[in-house]
């Protein structure tokens, strides 16, 4: 995966994202089964003593879910597998650094009664600062560009938490693995806070791990 044309990061992943894996993926997000964490949680401790390739010198960085995907299941997937890990002492070598954090979306405020002119020049004024207002809603359903420039400057690590990245060797988690967009901005932001992220690993691939030497994802089929 490329970051900004200079630098690839290698993506492991425990598997395809497909039959059981999926399955039991889908029921532990979706349907609240999170006895599946156990299990899901054993796969990605495996995944990741690969991909360290018995060094224990990473530190682990899950990627957040979104606050609509938070509110809904009341959980992140990603947190909670890495809890399930610590718990049963499956990587106990490999520090958990919860340190990325979404940015907030620009919220309009326009008093009523507001002229057409007085709307266009706030807006613009927005525009004009934030680059763009992202959508909202989830990823599903939207191709590699969408998905990049949906993501894109949407993650940061707070200027509080940098102590805890610099100079550190990181490596980050998440779910699943499809366009790369979250991969790529999550690798974007811990880069600009100081961090050297060397890797990535996801529980399941939506193509194969190889996959991973292009663009990379991280997103689920579903919204994170």
């Amino acid at each position: 995966m490329d970051i900004d044309g200079t630098a690839t990061l290698e993506v492991v992943a425990a598997g395809p994202y497909r039959e059981e894996l999926s399955q039991a993926l889908l029921s532990f997000k979706r349907l609240g089964q999170w006895r599946l964490a156990n299990v899901l949680g054993a796969c990605l401790a495996r995944a990741v003593g690969a991909a360290a390739g018995g060094k224990a010198s990473y530190c682990l960085v899950p990627v957040p879910s979104s606050g609509a995907a938070f509110r809904k299941r009341g959980f992140s997937p990603v947190q909670l597998l890495l809890a399930s890990t610590r718990r049963r002492r499956l990587l106990p070598d490999f520090p958990v650094v919860d340190v990325l954090r979404k940015r907030p979306e620009p919220v309009l405020l326009i008093r009523r009664g507001a002229s057409p002119r007085s709307i266009y020049q706030y807006l613009a004024g927005v525009l004009g600062r934030s680059g763009g207002i992202r959508k909202a809603g989830g990823q599903k359903g939207l191709g590699r560009g969408e998905r990049a420039r949906r993501v894109a400057g949407s993650m940061q690590v707070p200027s509080r938490s940098t102590k805890k990245i610099n100079g550190q060797k990181l490596l980050i988690i998440d779910d699943v693995l499809t366009t790369g967009a979250t991969l790529a901005e999550s690798a974007r932001a811990l880069s600009a806070a100081g961090g050297i992220v060397c890797g990535a690993i996801v529980l399941a691939a939506t193509r194969p791990p190889a996959y991973a030497s292009g663009p990379v994802g991280d997103e689920s089929p579903e919204s994170l």
